[in-house]
């Protein structure tokens, strides 16, 4: 049995169908690599890329939640996830008629949302010290709460380029881990056959 690298960490050994698809993750790992760069280019218009996709989630979940008002049967169910899905559509207007005013509140939420979890997981982290590797999480935690602070002090200014800029790393981040597992693919699939 072939393991690839990770398999080390408590994932299953690569099969043969994983190991034939390597060129497919070093393409796509490429592809969010070159994506994420390009973004990274002009944050101003990721930002506005990407607040448009969060209307555009928001619409289609708007529309379905209208659609599904329709075939709940009583009355107050019908009202609530009709006002539900107007709720969204009227956000999803919102975020394409005014896309800087719509990253501004995204940036704020994102702010708070790091936030919160930061503080969150650095009680968890120090309420189970007797665990070992606990640092990780306090130092993640940490992490979270600075950039929660970042961005919270840098608002309103900061919202044209920071989700811009999450999206980019994001993108980036992606890539580079498919490239990896893409590459350590190859090598278990071309280690198979130098050594088969």
């Amino acid at each position: 049995m072939i393991y690839t690298q990770g398999s080390r960490f408590g994932g299953s050994p690569a099969s043969l169908e994983q190991r034939g698809a390597w060129g497919w993750f070093v393409a796509l790992g490429m592809a969010l690599v070159l994506l994420g760069a390009s973004a990274s280019a002009n944050l101003f218009i990721t930002t506005v890329a990407a607040t448009f996709y969060v209307g555009a989630v928001m619409l289609v979940a708007g529309a379905f939640q209208i659609i599904h008002a329709f075939g709940v049967r009583k009355r107050t169910r019908f009202t609530f996830w009709a006002l539900s899905g107007l709720l969204y559509l009227a956000a999803a207007a919102a975020m394409f008629l005014d896309p800087v005013f719509a990253a501004t509140l995204l940036t704020l939420f994102l702010a708070v949302s790091l936030g919160l979890s930061g503080v969150l997981r650095l009680f968890i982290a120090l309420t189970t010290r007797s665990l070992s590797r606990w640092g990780w999480m306090a130092v993640s935690a940490v992490a979270s709460i600075a950039a929660a602070l970042v961005i919270a002090l840098g608002w309103p200014v900061n919202s044209i380029w920071v989700l811009g800029m999450v999206l980019s790393i994001d993108l980036l981040f992606q890539g580079i881990a498919l490239l990896l597992i893409g590459l350590s693919l190859r090598n278990a699939t071309f280690g198979t056959r130098a050594s088969g």
